[in-house]
């Protein structure tokens, strides 16, 4: 990355390494109250230029802000977060916005305290109880910050559920109040944001599955952390990292060179189908084709050859013997040819359980290899770490939940955390694991994690992970022989099979977009 902006966008950080960042800030000589000024301020101004535009609400639906002198209601805890939102009550005002506070605590911050007596001097109304609070067209969240851990109780509970109640847009500070920073979970109950305007550095919690109904649209207000800081908090290298555009294209091979052919753009090998899951074949097919990698082979039961021939007339699909049951019995590849004369192989979908000793056999291989679907079933009744353990090439793991449940089941619960859940199974089995969800994680074995901070519910159909597995094949191929982290490729597999459902999505609705579809709309993602 080339920029400190750029490398800001792709830090996610915890409550306590935000504390010691904002520490070393304070120590070098920041003053708080300057720093609450400048963030309140970058507030306010974004809250402003959100009062006059069209902006996409929470699930999907437009929300508008009224214009300005609009009437807004500023939600205060006592802390620091409730400092910043005071002062934006304040700027808000000086605007010429109708203001309401609601401050339903007793004991705040010093600081907080300094300005909630300047805003009742500006004679800002300022009210107790939820009840009293005037009608609003929209409210700003400023009841609890980062680092919140205790469950939230009455009468504070019962104000929010209220507040989710009103279905007014709300525009939460930093996080949605109630949600852990770290998991993302509901401490008892949580805002429901319109908008989060994360502040300084991205918060862990708010790209976990479960924080997802609460965030609303998501963006940070960059407020100047000093890059030098965030590399001593977090070793020059952060540990968990947000995919972003230019770090997925920076990936992908492209520009090719001048002068190359077939046999230097990677060989990829698809092991896949049965005559029960002949789509499975097809869809992991068209992923791959989609990632333009230089030759595609496809391994499939001799039933399902003529199907696969007249759907990808380019690539070389070879019919398998296959069990009663229509399942590969044994892979028949060409003459001179082994598992070794191919750059990567990909694994799984459509296989059924009937071919395990496919999957032991490529385990056994040398070659790069994804695992998904059946491919991920077996190895879990296999065992999924004495297997891996045995391995010496590179596995990449592609579950949804339930399949990382059973390839893992000692593992930390990754619908509480799926970071540390993913980091724990990718330490474990020496693979680097891609936990598929609203906000796919993957991790190495060495702790490493991206995450993908876009995706659309449109992925959520039967062959979408088909077609993940295909692409990320592909690119696997093509890179096999460049000096890229194989967490990287990963990662921009997941980034590009997520845009490509999310421009599908914007063109055909979230109900437009099957597996199918998807696999077309991946090139337009790129071109």
């Amino acid at each position: 990355m080339s920029t400190k902006k750029e490398h800001i966008s792709l830090v996610i950080v915890t409550a306590a390494q935000m504390r010691e960042i904002e520490g070393r800030i304070f120590a070098a000589g920041m003053p708080v109250p300057a720093l609450m000024e400048k963030v309140a301020g970058l507030i306010a101004n974004r809250i402003q230029d959100l009062s006059s535009n069209f902006e996409q609400g929470r699930q999907g639906e437009q929300v508008r802000i009224s214009p300005p002198f609009a009437r807004i209601g500023i939600l205060v805890g006592p802390g620091h977060n409730g400092g910043d939102a005071l002062v934006v009550a304040r700027e808000l005002h000086f605007k010429g916005y109708g203001v309401w506070i609601y401050l339903p605590f007793v004991q705040l911050k010093e600081l907080t305290s300094q300005h909630l007596q300047y805003a009742q001097s500006l004679e800002i109304p300022c009210y107790q109880e939820i009840e009293q609070l005037p009608d609003c067209d929209v409210l700003v969240d400023g009841l609890f910050g980062f680092g919140l851990e205790r469950t939230i109780t009455d009468p504070i509970a019962s104000a929010i559920n209220q507040l989710n109640e009103w279905n007014k847009p709300i525009i939460s500070i930093d996080l949605p109040s109630g949600l852990h920073t770290d998991t993302g979970e509901v401490l008892g109950t949580a805002i429901r944001a319109t908008y989060t305007l994360c502040l300084g550095l991205w918060k862990q919690g708010l790209l976990q599955d479960q924080a997802l109904d609460y965030v609303g649209k998501a963006e940070l207000i960059d407020f100047d952390i000093p890059w030098a800081d965030v590399q001593a908090v977090l070793q020059d290298v952060p540990k968990i990292k947000r995919i972003t555009q230019a770090t997925a294209l920076s990936t992908l091979p492209l520009p090719r060179p001048p002068v190359t052919h077939k046999y230097k753009e990677g060989h990829l090998l698809l092991i896949c189908g049965s005559r029960r899951y002949a789509g499975g074949a097809i869809l992991t097919a068209l992923g791959a084709r989609g990632s333009g990698v230089g030759m595609l082979s496809i391994a499939v039961p001799e039933s399902l050859k003529q199907l696969l021939v007249s759907h990808l007339p380019e690539a070389l699909v070879i019919g398998c013997p296959e069990t009663e049951t229509g399942a590969i019995a044994q892979l028949q590849l060409p003459e001179k040819t082994d598992l070794s004369s191919f750059s990567a192989i990909a694994c799984g979908p459509g296989l059924t359980k009937d071919a395990t000793s496919i999957v032991e056999e490529v385990l056994a291989s040398d070659r790069p290899l994804v695992l998904d679907a059946d491919g991920l079933n077996i190895l879990a009744q296999l065992g999924t770490i004495p297997t891996l353990q045995q391995r010496q090439a590179t596995t990449i793991l592609t579950p949804h939940t339930g399949e990382f449940q059973r390839l893992f089941p000692l593992v930390s619960d990754a619908k509480h955390d799926r970071v540390k859940a993913v980091q724990e199974a990718a330490a474990q089995s020496g693979a680097v694991v891609l936990l598929k969800g609203a906000r796919t994680a993957i991790a190495n074995p060495q702790g490493s994690v991206w995450i993908n901070p876009e995706s659309t519910p449109a992925l959520a159909r039967g062959g979408s992970g088909d077609v993940l597995t295909g692409l990320l094949g592909g690119l696997l191929a093509q890179a096999v022989n460049k000096e890229i982290p194989v967490e990287d490729i990963v990662a921009t597999a997941a980034w590009w099979h997520a845009q490509a459902g999310i421009l599908a999505a914007s063109e055909r609705t979230e109900l437009g977009v099957d597996a199918f579809t998807l696999s077309q709309y991946l090139l337009k993602v790129i071109s």
